[in-house]
């Protein structure tokens, strides 16, 4: 008999609260309880299927007769807890296809919109004067900025195919290791640590990468790449899954004919190499974050729309990228496409409609 090595133990008087973050399971133990899994801790041997306590314990998961698979984590337990706890939402039921997602999610907001809205921000409270700015200045046309104003967050693509070439552009300007900076690397750079990215990467280790999702693009066959930023290459990881895109996206079915995608992923190994604290797990998400912009405004400049997401479906992702029990895992999902440039799928705007002429 082993421990479910997934526990968090909470005190809350006069219980105490054990919760299984991997499975998403919370559990109020009383003092016979408690004081039974605190003799169990400290010897697991002393299970007794004669005790009803230890048999509600071992239902319950606290205990397991498994020896279970541990990844590798090089920083303490709080980080783990909370990447693990947040892996794979929590839901009785992913919507299995577009007309269920939006019921899902019409009601959801419903629900959402009937309850208060938060306080005005903070600062705002507190603000006596508000100095007032400037007009912005006129903006060229093919500027930044243009790109920036343009960038949108659409749900309705079209399966027209996207070039190899507009791919190529796509993954080298946001995840590429930029030959034009190779002359321009400071001699103190250790050695190995001297590529450089459009996007900034905490301690310059670039711990970020990307496996590239291909629907439809010409010259490319539908699967899972990997992207190598230093050869500015492909390879083959993994057929595409018989079950639609969205079931990987929680459910997100407007999204199936999106073209092309990007699960871009963290390598927490080469954090841990470099941060020993977990103060550093927070930057796997920020260097994502950065990307996944730079990859939207890149999309944008090339005449494309697109759609970002951070709902995975994160063991379905997992094993289709060949990451199980990884020191990578997937962090977030950016895609383009051609679009109308929509902010809603129609299945959505249908029930909204409907919705809009019954009151």
């Amino acid at each position: 008999m082993q421990i479910n090595p997934y526990l968090f133990i909470l005190p809350r008087t006069p219980d105490q609260i054990v919760w299984d973050y991997k499975n998403h399971k919370q559990y109020e133990l009383d003092l016979d309880y408690s004081t039974r899994l605190a003799e169990l801790i400290n010897n697991p041997n002393k299970f007794n299927r004669n005790n009803s306590i230890d048999t509600q314990l071992l239902e319950a998961g606290i205990l397991t007769t498994s020896t279970p698979t541990l990844i590798e984590w090089g920083w303490d337990d709080l980080s783990k807890i909370f990447h693990i706890g947040t892996k794979n939402i929590p839901c009785q039921h992913t919507p299995q296809d577009i007309h269920e997602w939006s019921r899902e999610y019409l009601n959801h907001c419903s629900e959402v919109l009937a309850t208060p809205t938060p306080d005005t921000r903070l600062a705002e409270r507190l603000a006596d004067e508000k100095i007032s700015l400037p007009k912005p200045g006129c903006l060229p046309q093919g500027t930044l900025a243009n790109a920036l104003i343009d960038r949108k967050t659409c749900r309705t693509f079209t399966s027209e195919p996207l070039s190899l070439e507009a791919v190529s552009t796509l993954l080298y300007l946001s995840l590429g290791y930029l030959r034009e900076r190779e002359d321009d690397v400071d001699e103190n750079v250790a050695e190995g640590l001297g590529a450089r990215r459009t996007s900034p990467s905490g301690g310059g280790l670039n711990a970020c990468e990307g496996f590239l999702l291909v629907q439809n693009v010409s010259g490319l066959k539908p699967g899972l790449y990997a992207y190598h930023p230093t050869e500015h290459a492909l390879s083959f990881v993994n057929s595409l899954p018989d079950r639609p895109l969205g079931q990987l996206l929680c459910g997100q079915h407007f999204i199936n004919n999106l073209p092309v995608g990007l699960f871009i992923t963290s390598r927490f190994d080469k954090l841990w190499w470099k941060y020993e604290h977990s103060r550093a797990y927070r930057m796997a998400y920020v260097e994502a974050g950065h990307i996944s912009q730079t990859f939207q405004l890149l999309a944008t400049s090339l005449g494309f729309n697109t759609w970002l997401t951070g709902a995975l479906t994160d063991d379905q992702v997992e094993t289709l990228l060949g990451l199980n029990d990884s020191a990578e895992q997937p962090l977030f999902f950016v895609g383009c496409g051609n679009s109308d440039g929509d902010p809603l799928c129609k299945e959505l705007k249908t029930l909204l409609n409907r919705q809009d002429s019954q009151s």
